[in-house]
Order: structure tokens, then C-alpha cells, then sequence
């Protein structure tokens, strides 16, 4: 049985890459409409011809990478299911103490072990793939170094939900779940209140903005918004990658407007307050709050399909997935498995609400620079830099774009102007 599963599975992953591959590669080109030509939202207005090819390239392979790694992932803790790897990870540990907490350390331990070295492959091709098309500019130690602290970083925050998550089920195995998302609600606000000064740090420094000219500026927008903030923030991106970004973290006291230093190396003025007033928006509106809301929704609905599914597929091929209860740390692969199919399915649902935001932040940040010129250039250096696809596939956006194409802020920035 557990070989035909296997077989089956590696014939349904085979054809599904056969298919990603000629949808990706063969079927689509990235091409805009015949009527667009021309216009501002034509890659050959602002990249050469050498830069499209080289967009398309990357892009395709990067969009190709990520719909073949989402079943590899299952496949992963599919095999841990049915060879037993996750019961013999609870056997070692049971061997090695009696106290809980030591044992739920050593098998989150070793599953993550596991995991960091079974996708370890992927993830440096995709560190060359970026090097060898000049968006990394990362050295491989420094890279192996970002990797290895969030390794630690992943396990020590695997052990605590861990810890919480099979107390909360050997307590009560009907309603842990809710008794996990209730838990799970300060646990996220928490975090994300300490990313800014606690977990970003170990990957980045932060600094105020060295330009005080432009962070005058900047604040001058941010008062005419109505937004209380006495400091701008830049980190020093310029030494891992080539692309352009800036972005809103953390809440409460704890939240910070930040810019990479590339940004504010290649943007000019303009640009820079539009990207500035962009994330703005994001606080005015209260974006972070609502996406703090959508997540612990989606959340809910997650932990409650978990329970009953997880439940049924115990009972019904625990013998052969060896697994005895959800009692045991063995289930957690199969708890991991169920939520990353859940999550990818769901994936297009919640890119979609997260598009709206940034269109509505787009649009803030239009009304409130009246300056749509540097918005729509601002677009295409975005594109240039960070060699994206100005109109990608429909699976693509569906699973992938959390914000609008890039054919779609365009001409949105150019609507707003007419």
C-alpha cells in the first residue's frame, strides 16, 4: 500500500510539472494587449532588450520553481507519514528524557533538521538563480548565515507552538483547536510588535534615514496625513540584493516605515515620497490591523478543518501513516500537511483582499503626492530592477501576486493623471 501511494503520487507530481512547465514556458508569453503598445505600460518603452529577455527568463523560472515546490513540500511529509520518520523521531525522544518540554525540543529538532537539510537543494538554487541574473548581491556566507539564524529562529517558534498546541489536544483532543486560536491571537500580535526590533535586526541594520533633507520631507507628508511619526528608516538591503522595496512592519509603538537603501539609491525624489506615501496608506488605513484580522480568520477556519480532517484520516489510515492519536508529536507531519494544502488552496483568496489594499495604497499615495508621473515611473523601475513580468500569467497572479501586476498600477496611475 505505502509503495503504491508513492508511485501514485510521483505519477500525479510528474504530470502536474509536465503541465506547469508548458503552461509556463510554451503556452504563455509575456506579452501585453496589441492596443497597449506602445504606451507607458510596453516594456520596451523601459527596458531594453536584453533586460525583457532576461525578465522573462527569470520570472518564468522563479514562477515555475515555486508550483513545483508546494507538492514537493507534501510529498516531504508524506514519505515522514509513511515510513514512520516522525514515530521514530518521538521513540528517540522518549528515549533520551522524560521531562516535555526536553522532548518536544528534540523532536521539533529533529523534524526541523530534517526539512532544513531535504530542501536545502531548492533553496540554494534559488540563491543562484538571483546571483546569476544580478538581483543577489549576497556572498554565499553571508546567505548560509541568514539561513542558519532562521533556522533557529523557525525551530524556536516550531517548539513553542508545538509545546502549546499538544498540551492544549492531550487536554481536551475535541476542542484544542479553538482553544489554540484563542491562544494564537496575542501570540501573532506579539510577534509582530517585537519583528521590528528583535527579529528583523538579526538579518539587517536599521539606521535612521541618513538623507535629513528628504526624511523632512518624508515627515512633512506623513503630518499632512495625519500620521505621528518623528523617524524614517533604512536598511542596508544593497548588501543582499539589487531590487527596490520599502514596506510598513511591526504595530503599535513598534511600527516602522522602512526603505532599503537601493531604493533610495536609484529612485529619485519623487519617486521615493510616492513609495513613502504608499506606505503610509497602509497605516492611515489601518491595513496592518485588518490583515492582522484576516490572517486569525483564516486561522480559524484552518484549525478547525485541521481537527476534523486530521481526526478521520487517523482513524481511518493511522495504521499505516503511524500514527496511534493526535496525541502524539508523530501527527504533527501529517497537521503540517493538511495546512499547507489548505494554505496554497486558499492562497488566491487571500492575494486577492491583499491586492485591493494595495491598489487602495496606490491610490492614497496618488492623491496625496498629486503626482501620478512618479508613480508610474516609479512602476517601471520596480519592473527593471527586480526583472519582473509587467503582465504574468493568470495562475501566476492568482497564487503568487500579493500586489497588482504591474500592467495594472500602470494604468491605473495613468488613469488617475487623465
Amino acid at each position: 500500500m505505502r509503495k503504491k501511494i508513492i508511485v501514485s503520487f510521483l505519477v500525479a507530481y510528474g504530470i502536474f510539472i509536465a503541465c506547469i512547465y508548458f503552461y509556463l514556458f510554451i503556452f504563455y508569453t509575456d506579452t501585453i494587449p496589441a492596443e497597449l503598445k506602445g504606451t507607458s505600460v510596453d516594456p520596451e518603452r523601459f527596458l531594453t532588450a536584453h533586460e525583457i529577455v532576461l525578465s522573462e527568463q527569470y520570472s518564468t523560472v522563479r514562477n515555475f520553481l515555486f508550483f513545483i515546490e508546494v507538492p514537493f513540500e507534501w510529498f516531504f511529509y508524506l514519505l515522514i507519514l509513511l515510513f514512520g520518520i516522525g514515530n521514530l523521531f518521538e521513540k528517540w525522544a522518549n528515549r533520551t528524557t522524560r521531562f516535555t518540554l526536553i522532548h518536544n525540543a528534540i523532536f521539533t529538532f529533529c523534524l526541523s533538521f530534517l526539512t532544513f537539510i531535504f530542501f536545502y537543494p531548492l533553496k540554494f538554487f534559488r540563491y543562484t538563480l538571483s546571483k546569476n541574473y544580478g538581483i543577489s548581491t549576497q556572498s554565499f556566507h553571508d546567505w548560509m548565515r541568514d539561513l542558519l539564524i532562521n533556522f533557529w529562529l523557525d525551530w524556536f517558534l516550531l517548539f513553542i507552538v508545538v509545546s502549546v498546541l499538544y498540551w492544549l489536544i492531550r487536554k481536551n483532543e475535541n476542542r484544542w483547536w479553538l482553544y489554540t486560536w484563542f491562544l494564537a491571537i496575542p501570540f501573532v500580535v506579539f510577534l509582530m510588535f517585537i519583528q521590528p526590533v528583535v527579529i528583523d535586526p538579526l538579518f539587517n541594520d536599521f539606521y535612521e534615514i541618513k538623507n535629513k533633507s528628504l526624511e523632512e520631507k518624508i515627515l512633512s507628508l506623513a503630518e499632512t496625513a495625519g500620521i505621528p511619526s518623528e523617524h524614517v528608516y533604512e536598511v542596508n538591503m544593497s548588501e543582499k540584493t539589487n531590487a527596490l522595496n520599502a514596506y510598513v512592519t511591526g504595530v503599535g509603538s513598534n511600527s516602522r516605515i522602512v526603505l532599503y537603501d537601493t531604493t533610495l539609491e536609484k529612485l529619485n525624489e519623487d519617486e521615493i515620497l510616492f513609495i513613502m506615501a504608499h506606505e503610509m496608506a497602509h497605516y492611515v488605513e489601518k491595513h496592518i490591523y485588518f490583515g492582522i484580522t484576516g490572517y486569525l480568520s483564516l486561522l480559524f477556519l484552518l484549525l478547525f478543518v485541521v481537527a476534523k480532517l486530521a481526526k478521520k484520516v487517523i482513524k481511518k489510515f493511522g495504521k499505516l501513516l503511524h500514527i496511534s492519536s493526535m496525541n502524539n508529536l508523530a501527527s504533527l507531519p501529517l497537521i503540517l500537511l493538511i495546512v499547507s494544502v489548505l494554505t496554497f488552496a486558499t492562497s488566491p483568496i487571500s492575494n486577492v483582499v491583499s491586492r485591493q489594499m494595495e491598489m487602495r495604497a496606490d491610490l492614497y499615495a496618488m492623491e496625496l503626492t498629486k503626482n501620478n508621473d512618479a508613480a508610474v515611473s516609479t512602476f517601471q523601475k520596480l519592473t527593471k530592477t527586480g526583472l519582473s513580468q509587467v503582465n504574468p500569467p493568470t495562475l501566476v497572479k492568482w497564487f503568487r501576486y500579493g500586489h497588482p501586476t504591474m500592467l495594472e498600477r500602470i494604468q491605473m496611475a495613468e488613469r488617475y493623471g487623465d
